[in-house]
């Protein structure tokens, strides 16, 4: 694959990750609930949210298709499945003004729950990386992954300074525009799923 190919298809690869995973829409939690934390603390929280996230994406992505070798599921059925599935976490998240509201107690443990999954590894993100393997490979899916990674680990480090400038209100908005545009992927990979089955 040339340069300008691979380039195309990262880049195909990587908005969907992106707006799936959802780096601005999750700071704000990950910001309420280290507020209360030393700096030690908070280096541990951003330590295990990352490496949790990335161990269960990574193994989902290895072993995804050879569980629907087994249970005999279609990328088709996958595709229709996973689009419901992340467009009801799209409307939830437009609907619910209030979601980034937890009662999580402010504990280093955050780290790997909530905050690694499912709310970096969830499950719009783990629909995203089995469907993109499919039409990009697993090579440039991975390293989308690990782009995605580096951004949530940046924006991590760096949300004090952020919030300082957007606001959490304003980073709240910001995610609302994002779970729109994961509204608009789902019902493409419906359509796709659809358009898969009939053809």
């Amino acid at each position: 694959m040339d340069i300008p190919n691979f380039l195309e298809a990262f880049a195909l690869a990587f908005i969907p990750l992106f707006v799936a995973m959802e780096p601005i829409g999750i700071m704000p939690i990950y910001v309420s609930m280290t507020r209360p934390l030393a700096a030690s603390e908070k280096r541990s929280v951003l330590f295990y949210s990352i490496l949790t996230a990335a161990a269960i994406t990574i193994a989902f992505l290895l072993v995804g298709r050879g569980m629907f070798i087994v249970l005999g599921i279609t990328i088709s059925d996958f595709q229709i499945a996973g689009g419901v599935i992340l467009l009801s976490i799209a409307i939830s998240d437009i609907v619910h003004a209030a979601r980034g509201i937890t009662e999580i107690p402010p504990t280093a443990g955050v780290g790997i729950v909530p905050l690694g999954t499912p709310l970096i590894a969830g499950p719009a993100a783990l629909t995203t990386l089995l469907i993109l393997s499919d039409l990009y490979g697993f090579t440039i899916t991975l390293i989308a992954l690990i782009v995605n990674l580096f951004i949530i680990w940046f924006v991590f480090i760096t949300s004090d300074t952020i919030v300082s400038y957007i606001g959490e209100k304003g980073a709240l908005g910001i995610s609302k525009v994002i779970s729109l545009l994961l509204a608009a992927i789902a019902v493409m990979m419906i359509r796709r799923g659809l358009e898969g089955l009939l053809l």
